[in-house]
């Protein structure tokens, strides 16, 4: 089969199309054919040799994928030669076939392309587990999502309107702000402006926010712990900005009661992530197969411009997903 491979660790011109062997599904796995896959800020972290595949999973790029299952392993019975689906993946999706535990497979709903498919399971999935695995939102609450028009932004958003809680967000332009208000959120603030911390005092008439979901890290980490109610949850979700934090208050925590948490998904083990994606469906799946919420596509590349995707996705220009169609 054909897989995008990588030269060597370093820019996106180390990537290339090249032949692999098909993997072959055990028992309990599915054979997918691979229609299309999303990129995520772990691809490119991986491609510089910064994060390295699980032990076990495959050195390929693709933390998620959409397709038809092709083969089905030994003890499968839940889904079929045919069926169209998709899932998280720990690797591999970055190519034309990949293995996958059948419990980790969503079927596709049929008003949605592969496309939209390979766009749902990494974005949805990490906010469903930072909102409420972790963070045990409350129909009524206020969470401040920050990089709001991400990936992820954009299905926490959804996900927070659809449980009845409220969401405010933080993005770096007014297009972004838009789009994220045309998905549920109640207010924006575009960060090249200053501070968010009075944005957020004015959004909750001085009382903080219930909970925060945070890319960014230690730039951040003074204001989302201002911005925080008593009893409020900051769960770092990335560190793009940096990871040491300096001169921490610890006693500001203790005062409010506040929670510190961190997170990872593509790290969780096999049984956790059929959980979660089985905990997802029953929550969201009725609103994702009539359109209720639904994942938000910035661009597709046919995967033959795999460089110009990853290049696109560091110009930090997009409003949701960035898809790749797995051709032939």
């Amino acid at each position: 089969m054909k897989a995008v491979l990588l030269s060597d660790f370093g820019g996106p011109e180390v990537l290339h199309i090249g032949e692999v062997d098909v993997p072959s599904p055990g028992p309990g796995e599915v054979l997918v054919r691979v229609r299309a896959t999303a990129l995520n800020r772990a691809d490119l972290l991986q491609r510089r040799g910064l994060y390295p595949a699980p032990q076990g999973a495959s050195d390929i790029l693709g933390l998620e994928m959409a397709g038809e299952v092709e083969q089905v392993g030994d003890g499968v019975s839940s889904v079929a030669v045919g069926d169209r689906v998709c899932a998280l993946l720990p690797g591999g999706g970055y190519a034309q076939y990949v293995c996958v535990p059948a419990g980790m497979l969503m079927k596709l709903p049929s008003r949605l392309t592969f496309a939209q498919g390979a766009a749902i399971p990494e974005a949805f999935l990490t906010a469903y587990l930072n909102v409420f695995s972790l963070g045990n939102l409350a129909p009524g609450e206020t969470v401040l999502v920050h990089a709001g028009a991400s990936g992820v932004g954009t299905s926490a958003i959804q996900l927070i309107r659809l449980a009845g809680a409220r969401s405010i967000v933080t993005a770096g332009s007014s297009v972004k702000l838009e789009r994220c208000m045309s998905l549920g959120a109640e207010a924006g603030w575009n960060y090249h402006e200053g501070s968010f911390v009075p944005f957020v005092e004015e959004q909750t008439g001085g009382d903080g926010v219930n909970m925060i979901l945070d890319f960014v890290g230690a730039p951040y980490f003074e204001a989302n712990i201002s911005s925080l109610a008593v009893d409020g949850r900051l769960i770092i979700i990335g560190t793009m900005g940096g990871a040491e934090v300096q001169g921490v208050n610890l006693g500001t925590l203790l005062a409010r009661r506040l929670q510190v948490i961190g997170t990872a998904l593509r790290s969780r083990s096999v049984a956790t992530k059929i959980e979660l994606t089985q905990a997802f469906q029953t929550f969201a799946g009725n609103a994702l197969a009539n359109g209720e919420i639904a994942p938000v596509i910035d661009s597709v590349f046919d995967w033959k411009d795999v460089q110009d995707a990853h290049r696109y996705m560091e110009s930090n220009k997009n409003i949701g997903k960035i898809v790749l169609n797995i051709g032939e």
